[in-house]
């Protein structure tokens, strides 16, 4: 009920904020300052943070950068979310690519998960095994200084993205930006892997010390409605991102991806309070203002890799996206 359906991703209501502008970029982690959160933005295309230390959100002023603007999704330094493997209530719309020899999103090792909800209703997942090695490629040839690898073999459907970095046993956030405008996927992950490695301003560039205690997130971004009632979406399964009016009478968003209120145990209430303080909201809480929330929810599909996956795949696979360098050796966790 009161449901209107967005095109695409390219709902005129997405062109804002920390989650889209012309082809806004996004992270998919909570940020510092409050509890845990997804970023917030303003209403001019830029940068925000949508995610915390444990997970997701963090709020930040969006600042315009070229045509395309950026935000955080998953969580930062601050935050007290912490991001998962899984995807939550994943629908795909696009044309869907066969699973890369040897991965499927069953029968997954330890630290390759595609998460509850990816698939479901027998149908593929669209987000691939692949995607997350592509990733690693991407960014394991621009630390060593090598040329980039080759376009790869999995679908190039446009789709919104996330990428998130993870790092060490418990799988602190190293990372986390991400689009809500539809990007094509070889490019946008090309993209998304580099800016999410080196330019969340939560975090220092990584190195290549960091490589062998990486792990790496693809989310790829579906079905978004905007909702009449900021309750009418569902914990765990649905990622929302808010528009709002602050003290001051300006604009701010601020998303969470699908995961982080079901990782913080929250609430529908205590998710919308978290992203309106993400988002810089100061003013108390009231249900009134909670009304005048404009909420547009989505889903996803995630996949997971960690370093040990990516090297083991390589090792069979090494010249499959144009790599003709030498793979590290792989590092276990000291």
């Amino acid at each position: 009920m009161g449901r209107k359906r967005c095109v695409g991703a390219d709902c005129s209501k997405m062109a804002a904020g920390c989650c889209g502008v012309k082809k806004q970029k996004l992270s998919g982690s909570p940020g510092s300052g409050g509890p845990g959160g997804v970023g917030a933005g303003s209403g001019v295309a830029g940068t925000g943070h949508c995610g915390s230390e444990l997970g997701i959100g963090s709020s930040a002023t969006v600042a315009a950068t070229a045509n395309v603007s950026r935000a955080n999704g998953l969580g930062g330094p601050g935050g007290n979310v912490s991001g998962s493997s899984s995807s939550s209530g994943s629908s795909g719309t696009n044309a869907l690519s066969p699973a890369p020899a040897g991965y499927t999103s069953s029968g997954l090792s330890p630290n390759l998960s595609s998460g509850p909800g990816s698939g479901s209703g027998g149908r593929k997942m669209v987000v691939s095994a692949e995607m997350c090695c592509f990733c690693f490629d991407v960014l394991y040839c621009h630390l060593y200084g090598y040329q980039p690898p080759r376009t790869p073999r999995f679908t190039n459907d446009p789709y919104p993205l996330f990428v998130t970095w993870k790092i060490g046993r418990d799988k602190r956030l190293r990372g986390c930006i991400g689009t809500f405008s539809a990007m094509n996927l070889h490019s946008g992950l090309r993209e998304y892997t580099l800016t999410s490695a080196l330019k969340d301003s939560r975090f220092p560039p990584m190195t290549r010390d960091e490589l062998p205690r990486l792990f790496c997130s693809v989310s790829l971004l579906t079905n978004f409605e905007d909702v009449g009632d900021y309750l009418d979406w569902e914990v765990g399964v649905h990622g929302i991102r808010i528009e709002f009016f602050n003290e001051k009478g300006s604009k701010r968003t601020a998303t969470y991806l699908p995961e982080v209120a079901k990782e913080q145990g929250w609430d529908h209430i205590q998710t919308i309070d978290s992203l309106l303080r993400k988002g810089g909201y100061k003013a108390p809480i009231t249900n009134d203002f909670r009304k005048t929330i404009k909420l547009t929810r989505y889903r996803s599909e995630k996949m997971t890799m960690g370093y040990a996956e990516y090297i083991a795949h390589r090792q069979h696979h090494h010249y499959q996206n144009g790599i003709g360098h030498p793979l590290p050796p792989y590092n276990h966790y000291s």
